[in-house]
């Protein structure tokens, strides 16, 4: 059973069982597929920063520039993109102007591969430290600690897109709908993951924050010691207890 992320000394570590890291890895896995650079990183800061901007300096593609309208051919570009895009990466990568398309299409255009790398890095840190975790121990030191945080974000919002719960409306009526469910219904087996993703992110959050943890800890384990200092490794809640 997962215990929450707590600090120690100069890191934070947390507890995940086989099957939970390989679950995890596996939907930090399809996240990244989904986010994936479509302009791989050169290695060269300047080179990738043009790149990231849908902007290139070679001599041949500037002459190809020059003889067509480049802001209509882009925006062509974009709308044909856009035409069989995902919709889960309007949730991973939104859009900055929603009062005029075509300013959110250009900004789109400009910052959107950035933002992509970024994400896709954060998602390599954490998949990085589930696959060096040592027994059930998964240990992030101060610059892992915030990248597999916004890594658990993105899994949450892509796994929450792909059950439809976009809404607060929606998820209330998603957990509602629990009490129903067949118990093999993957619907179930998906709500189950997200509340656990929700719960592991929060007790992260909160160790980052350097907040006591006896709220959050407590609310799964009713055998909590009082005494924190002497129960460093708090029992958390098995995939599938309620946030």
């Amino acid at each position: 059973m997962a215990r929450a992320f707590l600090r120690e000394q100069d890191c934070y570590v947390g507890l995940l069982e086989s099957t939970e890291r390989t679950v995890l890895h596996g939907l930090m896995q399809q996240t990244r597929l989904l986010l994936s650079p479509e302009i791989e990183p050169t290695g060269d800061a300047f080179d990738d920063l043009v790149a990231s901007m849908g902007v290139s300096l070679s001599a041949a593609d500037q002459r190809a520039d020059d003889a067509d309208d480049a802001e209509g051919t882009a925006a062509e570009a974009d709308s044909a993109s856009l035409a069989d895009r995902d919709p889960a990466l309007d949730r991973l990568l939104p859009t900055a102007h929603r009062g005029d398309d075509q300013i959110a299409a250009e900004f789109r255009r400009l910052t959107e591969e950035g933002l992509r790398q970024r994400k896709s890095g954060n998602l390599d840190v954490a998949l990085a430290c589930i696959d060096e975790a040592v027994g059930n121990r998964v240990v992030l030191d101060e610059s892992q600690a915030p990248a597999f945080l916004m890594a658990l974000t993105d899994v949450r919002l892509l796994l929450g897109e792909r059950m439809g719960m976009r809404t607060e409306e929606d998820a209330e009526a998603l957990h509602a709908a629990m009490d129903d469910i067949d118990d093999d219904d993957p619907l179930g087996y998906a709500m189950a993951w997200y509340d656990f993703l929700t719960w592991l992110q929060e007790t992260l959050t909160q160790a980052l924050m350097g907040t006591d943890l006896r709220e959050v800890v407590a609310a799964y384990d009713d055998d909590l010691d009082d005494d924190l200092d002497d129960t460093p490794d708090d029992d958390g809640p098995p995939p599938g207890g309620r946030v």
